[in-house]
């Protein structure tokens, strides 16, 4: 089982990655959005390639873009489906030379994620899926193979971390799980690969308890869930994307669906 609209979407990402290439590890011309996050003629020219593709694949589902995102919630609020799109995740990374930036897209019904694509365009790497249908990594070549969470840790607990971001709460947690798994494997990834690396297994949990956007995280939650995961809120319920005046997400656990520690998690993130 799968989407329909699901092929021509990934396609249209890595068009968007094709987008952003001749302008990745040049002279760029760096802008502060009234947010202070960078943007660039990269993140703008991935934009309207997936602004137009999106329309042109479906002109009555709208498109919530962190480029073009200054939408009333009164007009948002209305929507039942639409897509939610970051043209460059990692901006900072891209501007940085790193190859830790990618596109997301993201199809949302009712605040849920009914699929995501995460596309590295560095690697021509492609992640995919849905709780529905599964999820896969696809690379350049065209090859794909499923993904799958891991329920157990390997010899270590691996976490994966930001490595621009974090907050004294979630110092506080890394802290506790250490003292429940041992020394932990600390991985630092920028943009949406962190959730992509549950999805394949590399990882056992995200604990993000420091802010994040909506267009950050609904693609790689998309993937993440068809891998047998779940991204939750501190309180434990599924992490959802319904219209809110604020595009900021609350904290949030992603973790593998079924985990013995999962309500231990949960409460010693909500204690804050």
């Amino acid at each position: 089982m799968s989407h329909p609209y699901l092929p021509a979407v990934i396609d249209l990402v890595r068009q968007a990655g094709t987008a952003i290439l001749p302008h990745w590890r040049s002279e760029l011309v760096v802008q502060t959005k009234t947010d202070e996050s960078p943007v660039t003629v990269a993140d703008m020219a991935a934009h309207h390639v997936l602004l137009d593709g999106l329309k042109a694949l479906d002109a009555s589902i709208p498109v919530l873009s962190e480029e073009d995102c200054d939408l009333s919630l009164a007009e948002r609020a209305s929507w039942t489906r639409w897509w939610l799109v970051d043209p460059l995740d990692g901006t900072k990374e891209f501007i940085a030379g790193s190859e830790e930036f990618t596109v997301n897209v993201a199809l949302i019904e009712e605040g849920k994620v009914l699929f995501g694509v995460v596309g590295i365009p560095a690697s021509g790497r492609c992640y995919y899926g849905g709780e529905d249908f599964g999820a896969w990594r696809s690379e350049a070549s065209g090859t794909a193979q499923p993904l799958r969470v891991r329920q157990h840790p390997d010899d270590t607990f691996t976490v994966v971390a930001s490595r621009r971001h974090s907050s004294s709460a979630q110092e506080q947690l890394l802290s506790r799980l250490g003292e429940r798994f041992g020394d932990l494997a600390l991985v630092n990834v920028g943009s949406s690969l962190k959730l992509c690396l549950l999805a394949e297994g590399a990882a056992d949990c995200y604990p993000r308890l420091a802010p994040t956007s909506q267009w950050d995280t609904a693609a790689a939650q998309g993937v993440l869930e068809g891998a047998g995961g779940e991204v939750l809120d501190i309180s434990g319920a599924a992490l959802r994307y319904e219209a809110r005046e604020t595009y900021l997400n609350p904290s949030f656990l992603a973790l593998p669906k079924g985990v013995e520690w999962r309500e231990w998690l949960i409460e010693l993130a909500s204690r804050g």
